[in-house]
């Protein structure tokens, strides 16, 4: 085998183990991606380890200059004695088997740094609510407020979810509210695609420990990162999903209800709804 497959084929088992590289020649990173075979999009989606984001580089730029098989595994020697250390300390984050109730997870992933949004965060918002909840509430990430408290949904579009809750007679007791992410994205923006893999392990343990009978999506950026695909909320709102095995509704996330108040009669349809069908659950429960 040629030393240029040899390191084709190591840096794809690299990616494989979750290492995420900075590939200096196109030409590689395409030969890489061709040998990984590519995952099914399903609306389902099975656990995933989150990838390392891991700043390192490593360069094999074997197109532009010759590289001795001597130099090759020098470089990749290098790389291992210098993510080692990195590596056993994120893998700990991940040993969730032996995690059965929230605090434990809330105390595990505390410091985590497995993205750039650890770094920028005041405060990680773990969830809040009843761990024991049939329904669980899912939005995207934290806001200003949230970030300075280290709560889900405190700010203004925070009032306007417990004003709607209260609607159906339910109270943020009743529920437990969480994000895809935990913590705050600079500026408001949208999770990145990075962030939302690196955090999203959080969120199905969560799921695991509640065990919900149904989730409350608010927003597309929530539904987008759940079902692994893009949607117009014109098509999905309304309408019963399975996550996970669990009965998913999707909704406007009350942000968008500040900025667009005609926008609140669909929700109060969609809300609702998820009361009607609670209420069946009780009764045949």
């Amino acid at each position: 085998m040629s030393l240029k497959k040899q390191i084709i084929n190591y840096l794809a088992l690299n990616n494989d183990l979750g290492l995420n590289l900075l590939f200096l020649d196109e030409k590689i990173k395409d030969n890489v991606k061709k040998k990984r075979p590519q995952p099914q999009i399903i609306a389902v989606e099975k656990e995933e380890i989150p990838t390392q984001t891991t700043n390192n580089l490593v360069n094999h730029n074997v197109n532009n200059e010759k590289i001795t098989k001597n130099q090759a595994e020098i470089k990749i020697k290098e790389f291992h004695e210098t993510n080692t250390q990195t590596l056993n300390i994120n893998t700990k984050l991940y040993q969730f088997d032996s995690i059965v109730n929230l605090d434990d997870l809330s105390k595990q992933i505390a410091n985590c740094q497995n993205c750039i949004l650890g770094a920028t965060r005041t405060n990680l918002v773990f969830g809040d609510g009843n761990p024991n909840a049939d329904i669980m509430i899912i939005g995207e990430a934290p806001g200003s407020d949230e970030d300075e408290q280290g709560l889900p949904f405190v700010g203004r579009a925070g009032k306007l979810l417990t004003d709607i809750l209260k609607a159906i007679n339910m109270t943020r007791t009743d529920v437990y509210i969480a994000n895809i992410c935990k913590c705050r994205p600079p500026a408001n923006r949208k999770p990145a695609a990075d962030e939302i893999t690196a955090c999203e392990k959080y969120l199905h343990k969560q799921i695991e420990i509640i065990k919900p009978q149904f989730i409350l999506a608010l927003g597309l950026t929530a539904a987008d990162a759940l079902f692994k695909q893009s949607h117009k909320m014109a098509d999905i709102r309304g309408k019963i999903f399975e996550y996970r095995g669990i009965k998913t509704l999707i909704t406007y996330h009350p942000a968008a209800l500040l900025r667009n108040p005609n926008w609140k009669r669909p929700v109060w349809e969609d809300i609702r709804y998820l009361r009607a069908m609670y209420d069946n659950y009780l009764q045949t429960k």
